[in-house]
């Protein structure tokens, strides 16, 4: 078996396993339907652009590159990310709870091999998938990631955190995707 062939089973297989794991509700709104990311099987290039200080706006950047399949009809997305200049990879799961029509956003570090959270809970509405988690600790604080400029070649997904309960915004982690 190629590295490649072998690598897509492992998506696969991890994908299978992880479309069990339970999924709640956070929005009475949700629209999630089966498919939303299809947009983003295949092979990616991907150019990121990180906040290093907040303080003085200083950004790195690196390129990464990932593999993302779509599985059990649309219901999961298996991403493998790998960020060679960092010695870095990692899993993105999504997951769409049909019922609730919400999908959870999972990740696993390769460093550590845990699931990296509860799921964070999103749905697509006007193009964009949106996602947000609150810390517990610090209720005012809210994490988000978008998925947007959706193309057949491209797309952006962002990271942003706000600290006053959604009134402003600063993104801290930007990557533009090319598809390969």
């Amino acid at each position: 078996m190629t590295a490649e062939l072998h690598r897509r089973h492992v998506l696969q297989t991890a994908a299978a396993l992880a479309s069990t794991l339970p999924a709640t509700a956070a929005d009475a709104q949700a629209v999630g339907k089966a498919g939303d990311f299809d947009f983003l099987t295949g092979e990616w290039r991907i150019k990121n652009r990180q906040l290093k200080n907040a303080d003085t706006g200083e950004w790195i950047e690196f390129d990464g590159e990932a593999t993302v399949v779509s599985i059990l009809k649309g219901v999961v997305s298996v991403e493998e990310l790998r960020i060679p200049a960092r010695d870095f990879s990692g899993m993105g799961l999504r997951v769409l709870d049909i019922e609730q029509k919400v999908w959870k956003d999972y990740w696993v570090n390769a460093k550590s091999g845990a699931l990296g959270s509860e799921g964070v809970p999103g749905v697509f509405s006007d193009g964009a998938g949106v996602f947000d988690s609150v810390d517990p600790a610090r209720p005012s604080e809210i994490w988000r990631g978008v998925w947007d400029q959706i193309t057949p070649t491209s797309c952006r997904w962002y990271q942003a955190v706000s600290k006053d309960g959604g009134k402003t915004w600063q993104d801290n982690w930007i990557m533009a995707w090319t598809r390969i």
